[in-house]
């Protein structure tokens, strides 16, 4: 006759073997609805990684202010009327988080990111402002999903540039791969990316780190993500992707020599 223990353990195995089957039925719905799963990875509903594997990785990491701060940033960037009436940093401001520093920011340790449009000076002079604001429109509306889906914030609009910041180095780097990717033809996407501890404040993000991924962004060409090694050494195991030799550089303000590296698409044999 059976244990109790025994017994116990044979019910958790067969409630654990129902809800993998269940996430496995409805990580398959989403995949045959590419609309609907675009939508729910951007908003935080689910995550790109329990897709590939929903029984052992969790469905979504998002918390009920973070879905509420992608969608109010999807809405704004489809309706930009939005803004005025909702408010983006009120928002932005409920999701920070009880560790605050006397100055009032919220420390975190995030991947930050840099992007710019190579050549968009240029490009604006020759072609005119309308040409270039219906360019860097198009751009802002490529790159909202994207970088919401790999569970990234659009800190800054800088121009033609952009600060984000992702909650690991493995989903920056994928993020910023993909971007470069859609950049807006017929110029080029270069990024940048540092990791390390920063100070959040509202729209603010402001420390060393921040400093060093803007210098590596500017030092990057165009159609290249250039990240250090402490980015490289935290995403090595990041799928489909490989880095190439790491080289020092001096970046003016940055005291200390800073080891960088290119990140891309692994090469399939």
């Amino acid at each position: 006759m059976p244990s109790r223990h025994d017994a116990e353990r044979a019910g958790r195995q067969a409630l654990s073997g129902l809800k993998g089957n269940l996430a496995q039925r409805i990580a398959g719905m989403l995949q045959r609805d590419p609309e609907l799963l675009s939508e729910m990875t951007e908003l935080g509903l689910v995550r790109r990684e329990w897709i590939d594997d929903p029984t052992s990785q969790p469905m979504s990491t998002a918390g009920p202010i973070e879905v509420a701060e992608r969608w109010l940033e999807r809405s704004v960037e489809k309706r930009p009327s939005l803004l005025s009436k909702l408010g983006l940093s009120a928002i932005q401001g409920l999701s920070s988080s009880s560790d605050a520093t006397e100055e009032g920011g919220t420390q975190a340790h995030l991947a930050v990111a840099f992007t710019d449009i190579e050549g968009f000076t240029s490009y604006t002079a020759r072609e005119g402002d309308e040409a270039a604001s219906l360019l860097l429109a198009e751009h802002y509306r490529q790159v909202g999903p994207l970088v919401r889906s790999r569970g990234g914030h659009i800190r800054k609009r800088l121009g033609d540039g952009l600060l984000l910041t992702f909650p690991s180095p493995e989903a920056g780097v994928l993020a910023c791969l993909e971007l470069v990717e859609v950049e807006p033809e017929p110029l080029r996407l270069r990024a940048g990316m540092h990791v390390g501890d920063v100070v959040v404040a509202g729209d603010e993000i402001v420390g060393h780190v921040v400093n060093v991924a803007a210098r590596v962004a500017e030092s990057a060409n165009g159609a290249e993500v250039l990240v250090t090694v402490a980015v490289r050494d935290a995403a090595r195991d990041a799928p489909g992707v490989s880095f190439g030799r790491a080289r020092g550089k001096t970046f003016k303000g940055v005291g200390e020599k800073v080891l960088v590296c290119r990140a891309e698409r692994a090469r399939s044999l």
